[in-house]
């Protein structure tokens, strides 16, 4: 018990005549106690579509699900409103057993961006691969192993083909664990056994533990209340409608020009990476709040316009702060006694084969008092040649003739047949007859 005093007299010693007495509260959380026979009457009442069998492996995990893992079971079953009702219409589509649903909890716990150590995604734990092979493709900005919709359809024809393949289903959920041929192997090794238990020896570690933990699982969903799994607060699912904007969306600034929550547009479409869908993907039909979707599917045309306008003026403002591209620097350089090209170049900051290329040279020879001409800015003169205006402008400088050329200052041969289509360093000396690569500015030549 814990008492609080009140009041306080003049020469500062506490009154106790005035006291407030607090009671501490407990909150502990009530764990029913259950035995093994309590537990197997339990399970003989269950009606299911698969064998269900109560035995010492199976009780241990229903002791790990009720007792030492509480929170989790508290997770799934928070989590099931959201998902059964998909996974229960899916199944009966198929001819399937209901309980199969509740393989999601064992892989992923009902969380459709789960990943494993090995790379699985989604609801139902789809290796690359095999996701593929049922229509799960992957890219850089859409996996579509999260989406709750492809990935329980791809879901339930796996099953069913593991089903076709082993006639127990029970078996084909083995299969889903560790794979067919792993499961072959087991009945191989067991002498011909066809059910779970009987080659239970023979099969993977983790695959041992798999199907006793999905049968726990369907046990503690059945009896939740009985082991005092109560929810205060559930998790439903958010009622929501397909829109084909057929665009290049990002979903964060459709939701600041259309108004609707991020965060719904995000839980509702998890196989979208980054909140980016890309131009490749853009039929994609977005998921979106029902409440919302008609003034959505309506105003789709000018959503997308604004969004596109919005990207011109990012892109736009992107550009303008992109610091400019400094103009090529030319400068003259005269050789000196002991100069070779790889000390002038690596003086400047350029390389051997841009001084050749800019000066005509074919080798690396080079004389006392030869002018070489150097740009310091290499990227930018190549840029500067390739996608300027100078470039058109020097190509149509011709002299009253299509098929001549007059040489400007800093020109070369090699700068000459950069700028001219059709024209190499060969055909120019050929053409005008030139023994050297020497020219010199207003010099004229002709090009064909």
């Amino acid at each position: 018990m814990i008492t609080i005093a009140q009041g306080q007299q003049e020469d500062g010693l506490i009154e106790a005549d005035n006291e407030a007495v607090i009671e501490p509260v407990y909150d502990y959380e009530f764990i029913p106690d259950f035995t093994y026979e309590e537990v197997n009457d339990r399970v003989r009442k269950m009606d299911t579509g698969m064998p269900f069998e109560l035995n010492e492996t199976i009780f241990a995990f229903i002791n790990y699900f009720t007792v030492r893992n509480r929170e989790y079971s508290k997770m799934t079953l928070a989590r099931k409103e959201i998902y059964f009702p998909l996974f229960e219409e899916a199944l009966k589509r198929h001819g399937m057993p209901d309980e199969i649903k509740y393989l999601a909890i064992i892989e992923s716990g009902l969380n459709p961006k789960a990943k494993s150590r090995v790379g699985a995604m989604g609801l139902w734990q789809f290796m690359p691969a095999t996701g593929r092979v049922y229509d799960l493709n992957v890219s850089r900005d859409i996996d579509e192993r999260m989406d709750p919709e492809m990935a329980t359809e791809a879901a339930c024809k796996y099953l069913k083909a593991l089903h076709r393949m082993f006639g127990d289903w029970e078996l084909a959920l083995a299969a889903y664990n560790c794979g067919p041929g792993n499961v072959r192997k087991a009945i191989r090794r067991s002498g011909g056994r066809r059910t779970f238990w009987g080659i239970y020896n023979r099969l993977p570690r983790e695959t041992r533990g798999y199907i006793p933990q999905f049968q726990a699982i369907m046990y503690v969903f059945k009896y939740a209340d009985e082991h005092n799994l109560i929810l205060e607060d559930g998790t439903f699912p958010i009622a929501h409608e397909k829109v084909h904007f057929n665009a290049e969306m990002d979903l964060e600034q459709l939701a600041e020009v259309s108004g609707v929550c991020l965060e719904d547009l995000e839980f509702l479409n998890p196989s979208i990476i980054k909140n980016k869908i890309p131009h490749s993907q853009r039929h994609i039909a977005l998921r979106v709040p029902k409440n919302q979707a008609n003034y959505l599917a309506e105003n789709k045309t000018w959503i997308v316009d604004s969004l596109n306008i919005r990207e011109e003026r990012l892109l736009a403002s992107i550009e303008a702060d992109k610091p400019k591209e400094k103009p090529a620097e030319k400068l003259i350089y005269r050789v000196k006694r002991g100069d070779a090209l790889g000390r002038i170049a690596n003086r400047y900051g350029t390389s051997v084969s841009d001084l050749k290329a800019w000066n005509g040279l074919y080798s690396n020879n080079i004389k006392i008092g030869q002018q070489l001409t150097i740009y310091q800015n290499p990227k930018a003169f190549n840029q500067q040649i390739a996608e300027s205006g100078k470039a058109k402008q020097d190509a149509t400088r011709l002299s009253g003739n299509p098929k001549t050329y007059i040489v400007q200052p800093g020109d070369s041969l090699w700068l000459i047949a950069r700028k001219l289509e059709g024209v190499s360093i060969e055909k120019i000396k050929r053409l005008n007859k030139l023994n050297n690569n020497k020219i010199k500015p207003g010099q004229k030549l002709i090009i064909g």
